[in-house]
C-alpha cells in the first residue's frame, strides 16, 4: 500500500505525522512523497483559522479513482460534516492509533515486523521517515485554557502530559538513530508537567544531561508559563539549547488581550522578552499576532502596532482574525470588516518585516554553527542556525543533516548567505 501523509498546521501536527508515518512503514507500506501516485492519501487537519480549514477540506478530495482518504486532526475533529467524502475519520483521541485503524477499516496487509507489532505503539525504530531533517518530540497535549478566539480546548481535549521517562527514552533513540535537533512540541509546551508534578525546565535539563542529542529547541511558549529560572539552562547548557523563543503575543493592546481571555498584560510580556534577551545574547524572539480581533478599534490596533515596533521581533505570523464557529468572539456583534483587517494586516506585516531585516542585518559578518537541510533544486544549500536564521551556500559545499560553522557575510533572500569561516 502506498501512502502519502499531509500535514496542515503545527508542529504538533507535524510531530504527530511523524509518528502516523512510522506507524505505516513499520507495517510494510511504501511512504510516497506525491499525493497522486498514493493508495491511501492520509490528512492531518488544523482549523487555527478559515483559511486552515479551507486548505484542510481541499486536501481531503481525493486525486483519483480508487484512492482512499483518511481525515483526522483538529479541522475534522469540530467539523466533522465538512469531510463527507473521507472514507475514515479518525478522532484526535484515535490518532496514535490511525495506522491500525485504517488497517481494520480496509482490511489492510502489512505488518513486516511480525505478528507482535502494533502499528499503534509508540515507537521510534525508524525516526524522520518523512525525510526531514529536525526531528519532532510530542511531549504534551490539549489545553485548560479558554482564549475566546480558539478552538483547540474543543478539538484537543483537556491538557495532558506525556510521562518524562517515555520522552527521553525516545530522544535517546533519536539521538542514536544521527538526529542532529529535535523540537518538544505541545498544544503549551510551556505547560509541560503541571500534571506530573515536574515542569518544562526539569524536563530540558533531563533531556540534555541523559541524552548526546546535539541540539534541542522548544516551540511555541505561552509568556505565562514560562519561568525565569529556566533561563540559567541556557548558560548551563551553551549551544545544546537553541536560543530562539516563540512566545505567542496575539496583540499588544490591553483591552484586546482582555476580550481575548489572554493572562498577561503587553508589560508582562515585555518583561519576560527583556529578562530572556538579557540572559541569552544574539537571542531570536518571534511571535504570533492577530489584526482584527472584534471591536478592535483604530487606536487598540495603533497600541498593538506601536508594541510590536518597540519589541523587535525576529519573526512573526500575522493572522487576520477569522471567526470560528464554537468561540466566544465569533458570536461579538462588532466584528472588523474584511478591508479593514486586510489595511491593518499589511501594516503589521511591514513592521514585523522591517524587524526581522534587522535582526538578520545584525548577524552579518559573524559566525555561528549551521544544521544543513537538503539542498534546494538549484543545488543551493541551506539550513538553520540556532536562533531560527535561515542560512544559504554555494552548492556542494554542505552535507545534509551535518552541523558546520559558518561565517555569514550577506542578507540573502529571507536569511544569510554564508561561508566557511577560512572561506
Amino acid at each position: 500500500m502506498r501512502v502519502h501523509i499531509n500535514t496542515l498546521g503545527c508542529r504538533l501536527n507535524q510531530a504527530e505525522s511523524e509518528q502516523i508515518a512510522q506507524q505505516f512503514r513499520l507495517a510494510g507500506h511504501e511512504l510516497v512523497a506525491d499525493a497522486a501516485e498514493a493508495d491511501l492519501l492520509v490528512v492531518n487537519s488544523c482549523t487555527v483559522t478559515r483559511d486552515a480549514g479551507r486548505k484542510s477540506r481541499r486536501a481531503a478530495r481525493p486525486m483519483r479513482g480508487g484512492q482512499r482518504v483518511v481525515v483526522t486532526g483538529c479541522h475534522s475533529e469540530v467539523r466533522p460534516q465538512e469531510f463527507a467524502a473521507a472514507d475514515l475519520i479518525v478522532a484526535s483521541a484515535e490518532k496514535e492509533r490511525l495506522a491500525s485503524l485504517a488497517a481494520e477499516q480496509f482490511g489492510l496487509e502489512g505488518s513486516a515486523l511480525g505478528a507482535d507489532f502494533r502499528p499503534d505503539a509508540r515507537l521510534t525504530l525508524y525516526p524522520l521517515v518523512l525525510d526531514k531533517t529536525r526531528a519532532f518530540v510530542k511531549i504534551q497535549d490539549g489545553c485548560n485554557l479558554s482564549c475566546s478566539f480558539c478552538l483547540t480546548t474543543i478539538a484537543r481535549g483537556a491538557a495532558r502530559s506525556q510521562p518524562p521517562g517515555e520522552i527521553v527514552c525516545e530522544v535517546t533513540l533519536l539521538a542514536q538513530q544521527g538526529c542532529q535537533e529535535l523540537v518538544l512540541t505541545g498544544v503549551h509546551a510551556g505547560s509541560y508537567g503541571y500534571d506530573r508534578g515536574t515542569d518544562l525546565g526539569q524536563l530540558i535539563e533531563r533531556l540534555l544531561s541523559e541524552t548526546t542529542i546535539p541540539r534541542l529547541r522548544l516551540s511555541s511558549l505561552e509568556p505565562w508559563n514560562f519561568k525565569s529560572d529556566w533561563l540559567e539552562l541556557w548558560q548551563r547548557f551553551e549551544g545544546r539549547l537553541c536560543r530562539h523563543l516563540h512566545m505567542s503575543l496575539q496583540s499588544g493592546s490591553d483591552t484586546v488581550l482582555r476580550r481575548m481571555r489572554r493572562a498577561y498584560s503587553s508589560r508582562q510580556f515585555a518583561a519576560k522578552v527583556a529578562a530572556a534577551r538579557a540572559a541569552i545574547p544574539n537571542l531570536a524572539v518571534t511571535t504570533d499576532i492577530i489584526v482584527g480581533f472584534p471591536g478592535e478599534t483604530e487606536a487598540e490596533h495603533a497600541a498593538s502596532v506601536a508594541f510590536v515596533e518597540v519589541v523587535g521581533f525576529a519573526g512573526a505570523h500575522i493572522f487576520s482574525f477569522s471567526p470560528r464557529p464554537g468561540t466566544r468572539a465569533a458570536a461579538i456583534r462588532d466584528q472588523v470588516d474584511g478591508a479593514t483587517k486586510r489595511a491593518r494586516h499589511a501594516e503589521m506585516s511591514a513592521v514585523t518585516l522591517a524587524s526581522a531585516a534587522r535582526f538578520r542585518e545584525s548577524m552579518v559578518g559573524q559566525q555561528l554553527p549551521v544544521l544543513w537541510e537538503q539542498p534546494r533544486p538549484d543545488g543551493v544549500a541551506t539550513g538553520l542556525t540556532d536562533t531560527y536564521l535561515r542560512v544559504y551556500a554555494a552548492p556542494g559545499t554542505r552535507e545534509r543533516n551535518t552541523v558546520t560553522l559558518a561565517h555569514f557575510v550577506s542578507v540573502h533572500e529571507d536569511g544569510l548567505w554564508a561561508e566557511s569561516p577560512s572561506g
